[in-house]
This record gives structure tokens, sequence and C-alpha cells, in this order.
């Protein structure tokens, strides 16, 4: 499937208008609450995995019993020695929930860091247990045989090209060290070194958490690409989550919430396409001035160019001569730029989910060039795989009349379903928000995301067969845990949660986009934004607002840098690229034209199954990228074809010898399946979610 027609038809220039002098007032506002404490945040969006050794809670992590420490001092020292540690330029310490890089406007920050380290390792978070027990049973270390999480943080120039400016931005940072911590006592192990090669993570967006991403899949990363041999890291992106400064727009997510209903209704449910989108672009111009005037400046410092530029410090700071890691879907295009900018560094880097990054330098080009395969995923995977699995594992398998389900006569279902949730919403009530609806913009955007992972399709099946039979309430229970950040059952903060850095994602879009030479005029977007729903009922409107706020992009800033050169550059060691057959963001086509462009700089893998990037498992992709991470091994073709392991809705049925039935799944069961869907989905993709 190629690219969505876009527009010919040309407009008088537009003359944009000069930014607005910034208030001075605003400008410290802005900090004030892009830096606000954050100890409410580390819990929900930093360390959703911690494991404290002694269950305790965060707000118990306070006493520090004497037998962990070893002298009494302003500074603790631990059984395993002093964190940080002397001349660490990450500053690391033990993760705990109070670790969080300090503020910038802290005059003593490596002072107030190092004054978070509880000294108490059942505080910590450690890796699982050794799968030997005599690995913990020949030594008096508890933690033996344990990988441990450490948190740190790295400054790095807010302007490269500022020689000497002294502004800077504070990455945050989480490694999970394969080889745990030593005891202070022990000097002849192998415990609490560093690998010699770093494997670094970065999970998308843009605007996705690698310091999430961290806890949630470094020991499975480690595991699977170098048999926990390699260390991993992740890093939050200038601008993302606990990196200084995260971007926020609103001073909280209920404001963002408040506007969200009525700035993104899809084009199928609106009464005129032109006064939805003159009501989307009046929100995005005023978001784009909340971000001038909380933020300033700091839109010119958030380019992929500049992203790519902070990856190369982290490689510094880790003391390895090149970069390796495991970059996925936007992630791609941030290893791209690297690569290209420095080719001499390039060590083993996979790119997972790949995008072309080339397409992102045209307007709009980070929306409209990822349809191909959201319309297939739809077919011939949820639906076809349904059928396919039969009536035991998919609920809209199950027969009608009598008569045994197949695809066209689903796909027909499933057509007249969505049409008539066009023409009205369904009610619905749910004892937790009293009344509510069902809308058909909701549940679009909620397959769209669906499509992500398709360990989330049973629970779909089954919410859409509710539907159809005119059960609203399990869609209800979904929808409503992802349309809104604020919870008004949550208990009170004793400090206020900060806004999440959802608008970070449409500066790094637009700043990379910045000089397009396509029309800007509202007329050419309107037309953009039927040709793409047109084309894919499922992702198009989702992701033209992606990509309709770049209107107003330039009225406040110019990147400071973007790339603009080619990929073709001589690599230090080549590149693996892994492309996915059905992946609704980046299709099979970016990976080819990214392995055209590479030459003999890059392989691919075309991995045959569902989701975005690898994640359908399959031994012939995770044994050749194995090989690549541990021994820069290649495959000898160019492009190699892998096929996933099992088949959705019956995923388990080869691996483990059943398969979870649909049948047997509660409806605790779906919300419970549906809110995993949405945290993994909120790191590769935050955008399709208005909140968590």
């Amino acid at each position: 499937m190629g690219r969505p027609e876009i527009p010919t038809t040309t407009a008088p220039a537009r003359r944009l208008p000069q930014p607005q002098a910034r208030r001075t007032s605003g400008v410290r506002r802005g900090w004030v609450i892009s830096g606000i404490v954050i100890s409410g945040l580390v819990l929900i969006a930093v360390f959703p995995q911690l494991r404290f050794m002694n269950g305790s809670s965060a707000s118990s992590v306070t006493s520090v019993p004497q037998q962990y420490t070893q002298h009494s001092t302003s500074n603790p020292v631990s059984v395993y020695g002093q964190f940080p540690q002397p001349d660490d330029p990450f500053q690391f310490l033990p993760c705990t929930p109070r670790t969080v890089p300090p503020l910038l406007d802290d005059g003593d920050a490596k002072r107030s860091w190092a004054g978070l380290f509880d000294p108490n390792p059942d505080h910590w978070s450690w890796g699982a247990p050794p799968k030997s027990i005599e690995t913990a049973r020949q030594t008096d270390d508890g933690y033996a045989g344990r990988g441990i999480f450490l948190c740190g943080y790295l400054d790095v120039p807010l302007d490269y090209t500022n020689k000497s400016g002294s502004r800077i931005a504070r990455l945050a940072v989480t490694k999970f060290q394969v080889s745990g911590l030593a005891l202070s006592a022990d000097t002849n192990t192998s415990a609490g070194k560093k690998s010699e090669r770093t494997i670094i993570i970065e999970p998308g967006g843009p605007g996705g958490s690698g310091t999430s991403y961290a806890w949630r899949a470094a020991e499975a990363t480690t595991e699977r690409l170098s048999k926990s041999k390699y260390d991993v890291l992740g890093w939050d992106p200038r601008g993302v989550n606990i990196s200084r400064p995260a971007i926020a727009c609103f001073p909280h997510d209920a404001n963002r919430d408040h506007w969200n209903l009525l700035t993104n209704q899809h084009r199928a449910v609106v009464a005129s396409p032109r006064d939805q989108v003159e009501i989307a672009d009046v929100m995005n111009a005023a978001v784009m001035r909340a971000c001038w005037e909380m933020h300033g400046d700091l839109g010119r410092f958030v380019s992929t160019a500049f992203v790519a530029r902070d990856l190369d410090q982290i490689r510094a700071a880790l003391g390895e001569d090149e970069v390796s890691g495991n970059f996925v879907s936007y992630g791609t295009g941030i290893a791209q730029t690297y690569a290209s900018m420095f080719p001499d560094r390039v060590g083993r880097m996979i790119l997972d989910g790949t995008e072309y990054v080339r397409d992102h330098r045209l307007r709009g080009g980070f929306g409209w060039t990822a349809l191909d395969n959201a319309t297939d995923a739809w077919h011939d995977g949820f639906l076809g795989e349904c059928v396919n699995a039969g009536p035991e594992f998919c609920a809209l398998a199950k027969p009608k009349d009598g008569k045994a389900v197949m695809l066209a006569d689903l796909e027909s279902r499933m057509e007249a379903l969505f049409k008539s949730l066009a023409s009205r919403p369904v009610p619905a009530y749910l004892p937790s928000s009293g009344p509510t609806m069902v809308t058909y913009s909701a549940l679009v955007d909620g397959t769209y995301g669906a499509m992500y992972n398709a360990n989330s399709w049973p629970t779909l099946a089954e919410t859409l067969y509710d539907l159809e039979s005119g059960n609203a309430t399990l869609a209800a229970l979904l929808l409503e845990g992802s349309l809104w950040h604020f919870d008004p059952e949550a208990p009170c903060p004793t400090t206020p949660k900060p806004p999440l850095s959802e608008e970070l994602g449409s500066l790094v879009i637009c700043a990379d986009s910045y000089d397009a030479t396509e029309p800007d005029d509202l007329d050419w977007w309107l037309s953009l934004w039927g040709n793409m729903t047109t084309q894919n009922w499922i992702a198009g409107n989702s992701r033209f607002y992606d990509v309709l706020g770049c209107r107003h992009f330039n009225t406040y800033w110019k990147p400071a840098e973007v790339y603009r050169g080619d990929l073709n550059h001589t690599l230090k060691h080549p590149v693996l690229l892994i492309a996915e057959t059905y992946d609704p963001a980046t299709p099979l086509r970016n990976g080819r034209r990214l392995l055209h462009e590479m030459g003999s700089n890059a392989r691919l893998i075309a991995h045959h199954g569902y989701g975005h990037s690898s994640r359908d498992t399959s031994k012939c992709t995770d044994s050749l990228a194995r090989a690549y991470i541990l021994h820069g091994t290649l495959p000898e073709e160019a492009e190699t074809a892998c096929y996933a392991d099992e088949k959705p809705y019956r995923y388990g049925a080869k691996t483990n010898g059943f398969a979870t039935s649909a049948k047997s799944m509660r409806t605790e069961d779906h919300v419970k399946a549906w809110r995993e869907h949405l945290k993994e989905l909120s790191l590769f993709n935050p955008r399709l979610l208005p909140g968590l």
C-alpha cells in the first residue's frame, strides 16, 4: 500500500506572525510547574515494578537499621560501600522511590542527590533471585547473584550549538547492572562490576520514557539479547518524564482532559469536518502559546538531532567507544540520526519497529507515511486470526444462528457495529463513575492502540462481542480507564502530582519537520485529514491529530539543529534492522527503504508477526538478534525472513502447553489485561493515551 495522495494545490505564502514577547512572570511560573516535587509521580511512572525486599512502602523508607551502616556520618555508607561512587559521571544510587534527579535550580545538586542515598539494601530494587539456590548459599550476602537497578542522572548542554552557553538539560537514567553489587569486604569477586558492553534502550514516542522502559523490560532484554551478560540502560530523553526540564504545557493533567473530547473527534462523527479542524487548530495555537509562555525557548532544543547528541554523551559517560543498544519505534529514528552523525561510534545497534526519518522531514510526514498496516492488522490479524482460533479463544468467533463464523461475515458485522456507533453512541452505567457512553471516536482509538499488542485482542474481541449483543459495560470500563488522567477515587497525594510531559512529543515532531516545503494553509490540512481517514479508518484520525499542531510551531521556535543529511554513511559496524509485516505504526516498507539506502551498512529481519516491533515472539528473530549483540554476527543475506512462534488468541499453546481460553476470562481478567496493554502502549505511543 502506497502513501496517501497529498493535495497538490498551493496557497499564497503565509506570513508567520512574530513571537510574542515572553512574560517574565510566565517563565518563572513555567519553571516552577515543570519542577514541582515529584515524589508522587515516582511510584506511578518511574518505579512501576520496585521490589522492596521487606515489603515496605515508599513512606516507610526513612529509618536505617544500624547493621546496614558501617559508620555514622552525614553521608552514610552501606555494607556495599559508598554511593554515589567517586568520579561516577551518572552519580548512580541504588534505586528507591526517592531517587529522582535534582531540580535545575538546586544550587548544590550533587549534595542533594547524595542525600537521597538509603543505605538499607532491603529498600533497594534488586533483580530476580538467582535460579540456583547454591549461588546464595556460597556467601553471606543475601543478595548474591541478583542484578541491581541503579538510578542516576547526566547533565548535558541544553544547546549544543552554543559552545559558551551554561544552560543544561538533566537526563534521568536507570541502569540494570547484571552483576549486582559486591560487599565492601569482598574484594575477590566479579560482583558490582560494569559489563564490558551496555545495551542502551529507548522505547519510542516521541515522549516515551526510557527509565520506565528499563523498569519494565531491562531484565528481559538482557536475557533475550545477551543471556544476561550485558547491563541495560534506559534514559528519559530531554523534556520527558523526570528529565529536567520536563515539558508539559498544561498546569495539571485534568486541564488537558477538559479539552480532549472536544478537540479529538473523529472525522466520521462530525457534522462539519472544517468546523472540527478549526476547533482543533485554535486549541493547538493555544497549546503552542502555552508552551512558549511556560517554557520559553526550550522548543528550540528538543529535535532528534539534539537527542542523538545526548546519546553520544551517554556513550562517553559509560566509558565505551561505541553505542550498542536496542532502539524501538521512534527510538529507531534516534538511532538512524545518531548513526548518520557519529558513524565511527556505531556499535551493535538493533533498530526494531523501523522508522524512516526522511519521512519526518515532510509536513505531516510523521502521520501520513505510517498508515500502511493498521487496517491489514485489523482484517488479517484481529479478525482473521480470531476466526482461525475459534470460539474457545475468541468471543467474536462464537457461532451465529448455529453457523460457523466466516471472515467476510465477521468483517461485515464489525463494519455495521462501528457505523452504528458513529450514528449514535451507546449509553452505559458504571458504579465507579455513574452514567457514561461508548463513542465511535473512543472505540476506534482503543482499537488502533490494540493493534500495537496482539495480547490485548481477546479482551477487545470480548468487548466488541458484548457491544454487538447490547452490553456496553466492558467497553465503558476499558475506555473510561484510558480517557482521563484524573481519578476522583485516588487518594489525595501529599505533594502535587506534576502533569505528564505529553506536549514534548508534539514539539519533537514539529521541530523535525519545521522547514517542510508543503503548503501549510488549513485547506491543505483539511484535505490531508480526508485522505488519511479514507486510506486508514483505524489509524488515520489519530495520526492526523499527531501532526496538525505543527502549523503553529514556527510561530515561536526555530530548532537549533536538525539533521538533513543522507543515511548511507560507512559505519564502524553495520546495524541490524527489524521490521514487521503487520506493524500498525512502522510498516515493513520503512525497513526496506532504509536497507536500500544504507546498503552494506545494514541487514534486515522481516519479522512476520503482529503488533508493534518484534514483541510477537520468534525464536528465529531472537537468535539472530542475540548473535548480533553477543558476537557482532550478522545474517548473511541482506533480508532474512523470520516468523512468530505462535498465533494471537492462542499464545502459550506451544511454549506452555496451554493457551488461556476466552471462556475462562472474567471481567476483572479483561480489565487487568487491558491495563497491562495500556502500560506498554504508554511507552511506545503516549499520544494514543489521553490518560492512564
